[in-house]
Formats: C-alpha cells, sequence, structure tokens
C-alpha cells in the first residue's frame, strides 16, 4: 500500500484525527488594538448578498470585510519591516505550509503569571526533555490563551499600562529564528509577541525576528491542549492573496491515535 493510500486508510478509520485548531470568524473575533496614532485592521463583518429570496430566490451567500490578521491567521514574512523584501502570503511555497509540531507547553506559568515570557533557557530544558526541534517543525507555544479569545476584552487583558498577554523574550526570539531550523511560531494569542511587546528591544521581537529569517507567524491557534508533544502534522491554509501581508487562515493538525 501506498504511503498516501495508508494515510487515506487511517483517515478513514480514525487512527489518524483531525484536530481544528482555527476559531471562528465572527462579528466578535478579537481583534489587535494599536495606539490611536496607527492605523487599525477592520473588525471581521459579514454583509448578506441574498438569502434564497428576491435577491436570490435559490442561493446564499455574503460578502465579508476584515483584516488580513484577524482570527486565526497566518503572517507572512512581508508582514514586518525587517521581511519586507520577503514572501507575501500568496508567494509562501506550498510544502512551507505543512510540517511536524513541537508543542512546548507553559500554560501553568502563563496561569500564575499573564505577561510570562518563553527564554531560551525553557527551550533548552525541553529540548533536553523531548529531544532537538525537527527542521521545518511548527514551534507550537502552548499557554493556555485559548480561553480568552472569544472576546475582545480578556482577549488582550488590558490595563491602564497596555495589554497584558503571554509571549517570548527578545533574546528567545531571535535565538530561535536565527539559529534553528523551525518553519514557524504557532501562538494562541491574538499576536505572536506578548502584550507588552512594544517595550521590547526590538519592538515586538516575535514579529522583528521570525518574520526577518523569512519564518511564518500562526496566532489565534486553539485545541492546542490536544496535540501531543511531538508526533503531529500542522497543515495552514491561507487564502492566497497578492501582495499580502498574511490572511486568515483554516488551521488543522493530523495526530495518530
Amino acid at each position: 500500500m501506498s504511503i498516501l493510500a495508508q494515510l487515506a486508510d487511517a483517515l478513514a478509520t480514525g487512527s489518524i484525527e483531525v484536530i481544528d485548531l482555527t476559531q471562528p470568524l465572527e462579528g466578535t473575533t478579537p481583534i489587535l488594538e494599536l495606539p490611536e496614532e496607527f492605523g487599525q485592521t477592520a473588525q471581521f463583518r459579514l454583509e448578506e448578498i441574498s438569502r434564497y429570496d428576491d435577491r436570490g430566490p435559490a442561493w446564499y451567500w455574503n460578502n465579508f470585510r476584515t483584516g488580513e490578521h484577524t482570527g486565526t491567521h497566518i503572517d507572512a514574512p512581508v508582514h514586518w519591516i525587517s521581511g519586507r523584501d520577503g514572501l507575501d502570503v500568496s508567494e509562501i511555497p506550498v510544502n512551507r505550509l505543512v510540517g511536524p509540531a513541537v508543542v512546548l507547553d507553559f500554560s501553568a506559568e502563563v496561569a500564575a503569571d499573564p505577561d510570562f515570557l518563553l527564554t531560551v533557557d525553557h527551550v533548552q530544558g525541553w529540548i533536553a526533555e523531548h529531544g532537538e526541534i525537527p527542521a521545518g517543525a511548527w514551534l507550537i507555544y502552548r499557554t493556555g490563551w485559548s480561553a480568552f479569545t472569544r472576546e475582545q476584552a480578556s482577549a488582550l487583558n488590558k490595563d491602564e499600562n497596555g495589554s497584558h498577554t503571554p509571549g517570548m523574550s527578545a533574546e528567545c526570539a531571535k535565538w530561535l529564528a536565527a539559529e534553528t531550523d523551525v518553519l514557524g511560531l504557532g501562538v494562541e494569542t491574538v499576536g505572536t509577541d506578548a502584550g507588552q511587546g512594544h517595550s521590547q528591544d526590538p519592538m515586538y521581537p516575535c514579529h522583528f525576528h521570525f518574520l526577518g529569517n523569512s519564518k511564518l507567524g500562526l496566532a489565534q491557534l486553539t485545541n492546542v491542549d490536544r496535540l501531543p508533544v511531538t508526533g503531529a502534522i500542522i497543515v495552514a491554509g491561507p487564502l492566497k492573496i497578492a501582495g499580502g501581508s498574511g490572511s486568515p487562515a483554516r488551521v488543522f493538525a493530523l495526530v495518530e491515535r
């Protein structure tokens, strides 16, 4: 039996489970908020064209409006100034949208401190326990934050000092992006950086280092608690937007049971 035939059989019998890692895209989907002086992304909005009525008696369809980085989405290298000469979302080779996953679970630390930052020592400790991160792997950073990302206020967790959500130290972002062969970074938060990423050096270091090193970003994932530490395959399916800096995406995992 060919490898693809084995895969088809495993999917049919349930020995490989398909896990949806995508949040629903709707009017209440949380979005990033930048300081007032900057341009803002649009909230998702569905506009009905017809629904089995005089506008179209046999069909239902909609227009929609949203930003490229709304909901579960992918960041292309060109999204950040450090990757401005890199690939836009339509240019990402499809084989770079599929890869093995390694899951670094720091949800307990985040429960104790929403401003928790992943460090190089944390990652090296994970490697000592689980082995080297495979080349071409999605690094999935589990924080438990998907429990809060169905509503704007809880997703951003803001006070007078800004947003308080977990992320990664600048040193860790630089090391992972420049010194490892990861495909990209996947997170549960609204963006790949910490809520206080604006005060790091460089500002928003995950965006700066990962996209500047031609890596990808996946944000606002869910169900990552259902993934094994290693062994899953992640598939990300963004829209092929010509010139796009990113796109909402349907992201799912293949997990052997």
